[in-house]
């Protein structure tokens, strides 16, 4: 599959543009500068071949904080010099990885000298398009002649809002990519207003929008969805690094350093794991500008996953935040292990942590803990391999007359309490769905089984068949239901 990735300054519009190409949602757009941070991954469709497509961080690696006198304020930009230097570095690699560079420019603006540095770099290894994003009509196409003294002889001007230029890019493209023609994409009056409208209505009407690529991917019996969740700064992003061997998700000791999920996909064991970072929650009040999209992110993130690794840091106590952050796992009905990160700087001994965490997240007793340093290393493998096991028990199938054996025997020892005087009794029992693991009741009276019994069914079940890390959803149903 062919790469093509974005490339350019902060707020000139690459996830506008990733997002349009992709026609999907993923990658958060906003006024705020340095919104993207990691490099977004994506599938787009030239002339009806799939090409990757790569949303990359905005190039401002020349943050000053030198100017600045209050201490506490030139250390925090500090620390943002740094991060905009890492984002910068991992878009220029970003770009020397990619088959066909898009280097987007704001072609209301000037020329600029980083533009031009980056540019030469660039070129000197790949194929550059200079694309004049914001070019709304034909005065404003005419001004921005002057970027061609940056040397790139393939330019392009688009406006990716009013949809304006882009059939022509996209032709270029695929020629340029040597891509079959199938069919040229028309240019309409869509806005980007009107397209983002569309998809959202899309989404709420249930519509999957997948394309052909992700169908396939639906499909594979072997690839397992795995998301990464906590609280900020507790070491989500290195725990991605650490499992894929690789830096590839951008880390800052700043607090809300990941905003869009940043997913990846390495093989183990003859399974392929995806895994994806999201973004780190904050307390309702103390969520700033951008993050509330990325809380929405981290929701559509969870809401495809199969599994979530609830990153606690074990360097300090656990609070409330990690309950709430929790919550999402049995809302999405997911396959959940705890890990605690940072183990080597652990405030406490094993059994006592250990101990507070069951009592604090009573809820999940049934997850597997796995202690780790995602800055060294340690334990990776062994949280990989409990990774898999809570996969096997994910798709965990009782046989029908294994399952109705043991509910018989978990009836007689403890009856079914009755409804008014009336008896309630359980037919017989069969499990209808995995992933995770879906039982059915057939019952006289399916309203009358109490949350406590249903319950004591799941700990039967737990007690009989291997079923950690993952929930057992039961549902009662009635005769009517039959038809």
């Amino acid at each position: 599959m062919k790469t093509i990735a974005i490339l350019g300054k902060p707020n000139v519009g690459k996830s506008s543009l990733f997002n349009r190409l992709c026609n999907q949602l993923d990658a958060i757009t906003s006024d705020v500068s340095g919104t993207t941070r990691d490099v977004k991954k994506g599938t787009c469709l030239i002339n009806g071949t799939p090409c990757l497509l790569l949303d990359t961080g905005g190039i401002d690696a020349k943050q000053n904080a030198e100017s600045l006198t209050d201490k506490k304020q030139k250390k925090h930009a500090y620390k943002q010099a740094e991060l905009f230097k890492r984002v910068s570095e991992a878009s220029i690699q970003a770009g020397l990885s990619a088959d066909l560079v898009l280097y987007l420019i704001d072609g209301r603006g000037m020329i600029d000298d980083e533009d031009r540095e980056v540019l030469r770099k660039i070129q000197r290894h790949k194929r550059v398009f200079l694309v004049l994003n914001k070019i709304d009509n034909d005065k404003l196409k005419e001004g921005a002649w002057e970027f061609g003294k940056l040397g790139v002889r393939e330019m392009f001007f688009v406006s990716v809002s009013h949809n304006r230029g882009l059939s022509i890019l996209l032709d270029s493209i695929g020629e340029a990519l040597n891509l079959a023609q199938i069919e040229s994409v028309s240019e309409h009056d869509e806005s980007l207003e009107e397209f983002l409208q569309a998809k959202e209505a899309q989404e709420e009407a249930g519509e999957s929008g997948l394309d052909s690529v992700e169908i396939i991917e639906s499909s594979e019996t072997n690839l397992i969805k795995v998301g990464i969740i906590g609280r900020v700064n507790v070491g989500k992003s290195s725990l991605l690094n650490a499992l894929l061997g690789q830096e590839r998700s951008i880390v800052s000791d700043i607090a809300g350093t990941t905003i869009d999920p940043v997913d990846e996909r390495a093989e183990y064991e003859g399974h392929t794991l995806e895994f994806i970072d999201t973004a780190g929650i904050r307390r309702a009040g103390k969520i700033e500008g951008i993050e509330k999209y990325a809380l929405d992110r981290t929701n559509k993130a969870l809401s495809k996953s199969h599994i979530a690794l609830l990153v606690l840091d074990a360097s300090e106590g656990f609070v409330e935040l990690d309950e709430k952050i929790s919550a999402l796992i049995p809302k999405h009905n997911l396959g959940v292990i705890i890990v605690l990160n940072k183990w080597d700087k652990a405030r406490t001994e094993h059994r006592a942590m250990i101990q507070e965490l069951r009592y604090k997240f009573r809820f999940l007793e049934y997850a597997p803990v796995v202690c780790v340093s995602a800055l060294t290393r340690r334990n990776v493998n062994a949280l990989k391999k409990q990774i898999l096991c809570v996969w096997e028990n994910f798709n965990r199938r009782i046989p029908t007359a294994e399952l109705n054996a043991l509910i018989a025997e978990a009836t007689k020892r403890h009856h079914l309490p009755s409804d008014h005087g009336k008896i309630v009794k359980i037919y017989y029992a069969t499990q209808f769905g995995v992933c995770p693991p879906q039982i059915s009741l057939m019952m006289n009276r399916p309203k009358s089984l109490h949350f406590s019994y249903k319950r004591y069914l799941v700990n039967v079940l737990r007690e009989g068949y291997e079923f950690g890390g993952v929930p057992i959803l039961i549902e009662p149903r009635g005769k009517k239901d039959l038809s």
